[in-house]
């Protein structure tokens, strides 16, 4: 008896168990990622809506709108199209051959510009006028004398996107410099007098380039691209 009062007491530990779902993972995370993904945009638009003009939220609306025009309109003719084209009159799509000047470019849609600008169009307008007055001015002084005709044989005019080009080109007997040097003949002086005549019209700015005949051997300084600056340098002070 004396033993089994000795003995160390029997402690039993029950334990409860909860069924329960489990662990849901991290979908939270995933909606509560989209969830301030749309906050974000939400508060970007709320900014761009009262730091921006109308031009440049009309831009930025540009910008995102589907480039490729839907007709709405049934045509009559045959063919898989339904009719002689697939655009309305109203629709031009800002994309595509024939379009590209029609499509703001990204500098343009910062600045909220859609379209083309009408100053811009004005002032090239301008340009070309003056260009052609100065071509016409050059081609109307021919038939005034026989000197004056075989001047003007030595005048060439081209119309570029750059402005009017002017070439100024020898004949067959008839340089405009001596030799292989800059020293301008008689002809050459009267012929620049003539175009700066013509040139006093207009206020445009005038760049001048000289271009010759290069040698027909190869050497290591080739003295074509001095005579060509000191000729285009030597016109300039004939048309001043």
């Amino acid at each position: 008896m004396a033993g089994r009062n000795d003995a160390a007491p029997v402690i039993i530990k029950r334990k409860k168990v909860v069924n329960g779902d489990g662990h849901h993972g991290g979908a939270w995370k995933v909606a509560y990622a989209d969830f301030v993904t749309a906050m974000m945009a939400f508060f970007m638009l709320m900014w761009l809506l009262n730091a921006t003009t109308e031009k440049q939220r009309k831009g930025i609306a540009d910008y995102f709108s589907p480039t490729i025009p839907l007709s709405r309109i049934s045509g009559g003719g045959d063919g898989s199209f339904g009719g002689e084209s697939v655009f309305s009159e109203d629709q031009i799509a800002q994309n595509g051959t024939g379009a590209s000047s029609l499509k703001p470019s990204e500098e343009r849609q910062a600045l909220g510009q859609t379209g083309t600008s009408d100053a811009k169009d004005a002032e090239a307008g301008k340009f070309a006028e003056r260009a052609h007055r100065i071509e016409e001015a050059l081609m109307g002084l021919g038939g005034e004398s026989a000197a004056m005709d075989n001047l003007l044989r030595h005048v060439q005019t081209r119309l570029t996107d750059e402005g009017l080009v002017v070439e100024l080109s020898d004949l067959e007997g008839e340089p405009l410099f001596t030799g292989r040097t800059d020293a301008p003949t008689a002809l050459a002086i009267e012929l620049t007098e003539v175009v700066a005549k013509v040139f006093g019209l207009v206020e445009n700015p005038v760049a001048i380039n000289g271009h010759i005949a290069a040698l027909p051997e190869v050497l290591i300084e080739d003295p074509s691209w001095d005579l060509s600056a000191s000729r285009a340098m030597r016109t300039r002070q004939l048309l001043e």
